[in-house]
């Protein structure tokens, strides 16, 4: 509130004016530095918007959408996101988190969409996954 955390003042002015999903990608997930690359998907496995050479297919998307109605798959056979399979490091009916070397990914299910925000080896997971987690609450409450 007093400046110091743009990504937490930027999601409390965003009552006022309505954004497209593309713009949550660019300025909320890799606008803030703590995602390399982002996806909205719908519950269907369908981009909604994407950042710059990041590709989730409808069938990547549709498997980790399932995913969340029923956890243990994706813990036994993984993830896979734009070709990559990565391994699964937790995942709930909320959250999917998933590595491989030094990258991975933090997926959160709203009502509406699932939010991805990938980081790379220059980028701290825990940074990515509070970023994208912090999306989702608010996209949930408002």
């Amino acid at each position: 509130r007093n400046g110091r955390n743009s990504s937490y003042t930027s999601l409390s002015l965003k009552k006022t004016s309505i954004m497209s999903w593309q713009s949550y990608v660019d300025q909320q997930l890799v606008g803030t530095g703590n995602c390399a690359k982002a996806a909205i998907i719908g519950h269907d496995g369908n981009t909604w918007a994407t950042s710059a050479g990041f590709k989730v297919s409808p069938q990547e998307g549709a498997a980790l959408a399932a995913g969340f109605s029923n956890p243990q798959t994706l813990q036994s056979s993984g993830v896979t996101i734009g070709g990559t399979k990565y391994m699964t490091l937790r995942a709930d009916n909320r959250s999917v988190y998933i590595k491989k070397g030094a990258t991975g990914a933090a997926c959160v299910k709203t009502n509406q969409s699932i939010l991805i925000g990938w980081y790379d080896e220059n980028i701290q997971p825990g940074q990515c996954s509070s970023t994208v987690e912090r999306l989702a609450d608010y996209l949930i409450d408002n």
